[in-house]
């Protein structure tokens, strides 16, 4: 079974509609937790955060009962199943990668940025990916991004927007190795950027280097259900996905580049860079290339925890 014997169209078309079900449910949730939040007689059992992972896993049952409803013989990987102790190992066959509310702080705050996310693996490989933001109905679509046709050039380092995301864990040695790796993009003697943006959603910054809002995201820390339609999406837009200083020290040399593998789809280390227009002497691909190579000379490789 290939790809295209997979008949993504009909997969995509089914998808999103599923995506769109499953926001309805996470503003359902959203208008829980506020009402939650206000009411003084709230029982302290169902506070913002129990709520937050009442829906969490409501959102991803619904997802999951209804795929295995219309595509029985593949395989699912959710967020939620995944922290309950269901880890099946990544396989050849086609595997829906879920994760039913990314940006979950955001989710809490009522803030618009979070997404639902629907990606599907086959062969160890990401092909197909929708991201849902479900407070205002947009759905990150494989059209012919970025926004800009032809694609913006970018000169260096010193022009770029950059996304970056301090996660979850506040432990002193990861808010440490961060904060050594963001500052130098902002501090004399260090590699300047245009400025630093976080969102709260490994997804939504995909998706926005997609568009070509952003010129790049580094993320530590994300997993697969993070990241595997935000990677469809960039792709499809001319972006570059690769992992880590490592993974793209050995493979920027070789025509495998760029190619997402079950070791960096898993490795939990990520860099996207949008479709970068070429000029006289470079390609787009070697702008994209270079553009990396300075970041990641800059910043230093943080654990992912």
């Amino acid at each position: 079974m290939s790809a295209p014997e997979l008949d993504l169209d009909s997969i995509l078309e089914y998808t999103v509609a599923l995506a769109r079900t499953a926001g309805d449910l996470i503003l359902e949730g959203s208008e829980a937790i506020q009402s939650a939040t206000a009411s003084k007689d709230v029982n302290e059992k169902k506070n913002s955060v129990d709520l937050v992972t009442q829906y969490d896993t409501d959102v991803e049952e619904l997802v999951k009962k209804d795929l295995a409803a219309k595509y029985p013989t593949f395989k699912f990987i959710g967020e939620e199943s995944y922290s309950a102790g269901s880890r099946p190992p990544l396989t050849d066959e086609p595997t829906f990668c879920v994760d039913p509310i990314d940006g979950t702080t955001n989710f809490v705050h009522w803030l618009s940025l979070r997404v639902h996310i629907l990606g599907l693996i086959y062969k160890r490989r990401p092909v197909l990916g929708v991201i849902f933001q479900s407070y205002t109905g947009q759905t990150a679509k494989p059209l012919k991004l970025p926004l800009a046709s032809p694609p913006k050039p970018l000169g260096s380092l010193s022009q770029a927007l950059i996304a970056v995301e301090w996660g979850s864990d506040r432990g002193e040695k990861t808010i440490t190795s961060k904060s050594s790796s963001f500052g130098p993009q902002n501090v004399q003697g260090g590699k300047m950027a245009h400025s630093l943006r976080s969102v709260g959603s490994a997804a939504l910054n995909f998706a926005l280097v997609a568009q070509g809002g952003l010129d790049l995201y580094w993320e530590v820390g994300c997993w697969p259900w993070d990241v595997c339609a935000g990677v469809v999406i960039a792709q499809g837009a001319g972006g570059v996905v690769t992992g880590s200083h490592d993974a793209f020290a050995a493979s920027s040399g070789t025509a495998e580049f760029g190619e997402v593998t079950e070791e960096i789809l898993t490795g939990r280390k990520y860099i996207v860079v949008r479709a970068i227009g070429g000029s006289e002497g470079e390609t787009g691909l070697e702008a994209q290339k270079r553009i990396i190579q300075e970041f990641y000379s800059t910043v230093e490789d943080v654990d992912a925890n």
